[in-house]
């Protein structure tokens, strides 16, 4: 398939008219099950180590019931905090095992990461006798550390999982769940600390900050991460593309050396630029995601309008596809006539025709990844099948 036109082939062709065949069934050689397996044991062992340090640093300060509360005080906001970002993310929905990956890479490596690169520059403060060293990197160092390690885990969904990738809310979703998972850790360290220092109330006080004032805090300043790679995504031109990743991630490191900044203006400095910057900057965000959300429906619209004029699909299906109401409706009327099976269906229609959509949109732009339609192609059969699951018949 051109950018220009809709493949109108059937399964058993190609655009190029020659026969090609294609199957539902596994790819039986060993070879991608063990890059699979390498690729899962890798991580696995990553964040594993990381866990066993972060116990570590955590064990050596706190207590195990300073431990154990200031964990399920620090929980709280992540009730929050994911289930928003998982909203966004409602149209096509990220596998679970990159949404997993982010927030463990935000929760455990980043935050490992960042406590020994900040511990190393503040003694190199220290030593070299610089004038408020711990000012000094709360503002320039700690933002550098955390934004750099915590973008550096959106880049890489973004470089080994292209086909993953499918722009700005991606880059958001990814970015919020990192800031997420950092933020819960190292509530953690700061509530526990706050309780050994100061008890009940500098706990309480300390959670009325970072639970509840400022529990997008993280997952915000990374989003414009995000933001930058998602754009990059759709971008031609490389120098776009660096460009846009590298305006996001100053961005993030900027956002959050002003909000260190107001921490350490006292209580009456710390409200002032709490009420006039970031809560505006925060409403402006939360509808910023909202417009997305809405465009991203129009997109798959627009997008998928060509395959039902090329007869893969219905355009009152199309219809559906584009309105998160009517994509609940249809959900629920698949259980009820089918079941079960007929609900499952129905979701995996509903993902399959909004990857297709996403992707026809990068064959427009000439952004598409290699073998794009290739997987274009397995993504109508995909859709074709499913559809057979819950209605019973092909488009005809």
């Amino acid at each position: 398939m051109t950018s220009g036109d809709v493949t109108t082939q059937g399964p058993g062709s190609s655009p190029g008219g020659q026969a090609q065949q294609w199957s539902p069934v596994r790819n039986p050689t060993r070879r991608p099950l063990l890059r699979t397996a390498l690729t899962i044991g890798v991580a696995a062992s990553v964040f594993l180590v990381c866990l066993l340090i972060l116990l570590g640093i955590l064990g050596e300060r706190l207590t195990t019931q300073t431990l154990v509360t200031s964990a399920l005080m620090a929980i709280i906001p992540v009730l929050v905090i994911v289930p928003t970002f998982l909203w966004l993310d409602r149209y096509e929905a990220e596998p679970v095992r990159y949404i997993v990956f982010a927030f463990l890479w935000g929760a455990l490596v980043a935050v490992v990461g960042a406590f020994f690169l900040n511990t190393f520059g503040l003694k190199l403060l220290v030593e070299s006798r610089w004038t408020d060293p711990l000012e000094t990197g709360a503002v320039y160092l700690a933002p550098v550390t955390e934004e750099t390690l915590k973008g550096l885990g959106i880049l890489l969904i973004y470089l080994l999982r292209r086909r993953e990738f499918d722009g700005i809310i991606d880059g958001i979703v990814y970015a919020g769940l990192i800031g997420a998972g950092f933020a819960f850790s190292e509530n953690i360290l700061y509530l526990g600390q706050a309780y050994n220092e100061y008890g009940s109330e500098g706990l309480t006080s300390t959670f009325l900050v970072r639970g509840l004032m400022g529990p997008f805090g993280h997952p915000l300043f990374t989003s414009f991460t995000g933001i930058g790679i998602g754009i990059a995504v759709t971008a031609r031109r490389p120098a776009v593309r660096v460009l846009a990743i590298l305006v996001g991630w100053v961005c993030a490191m900027l956002l959050h050396g002003l909000w260190n900044l107001s921490a350490l203006a006292g209580m009456d400095g710390f409200f002032a630029a709490y009420v006039t910057y970031q809560v505006p900057l925060f409403l402006a965000f939360i509808g910023f995601l909202f417009w997305l959300r809405r465009r991203e429906g129009r997109l798959i619209g627009r997008y998928l309008s060509p395959y039902a004029d090329a007869g893969w699909l219905t355009h009152a299906e199309v219809a559906m596809l584009s309105n998160l109401r009517l994509r609940r409706a249809a959900r629920s009327w698949a259980r009820q006539t089918g079941g079960r099976v007929a609900k499952q269906s129905m979701d995996a229609f509903q993902d399959s025709a909004s990857d297709l959509a996403l992707l026809r949109s990068r064959l427009v732009h000439g952004t598409a990844e290699d073998g794009a339609s290739e997987r274009e192609m397995v993504l109508l059969e995909s859709i074709t099948a499913h559809r057979r699951d819950f209605i019973g018949s092909p488009v005809t």
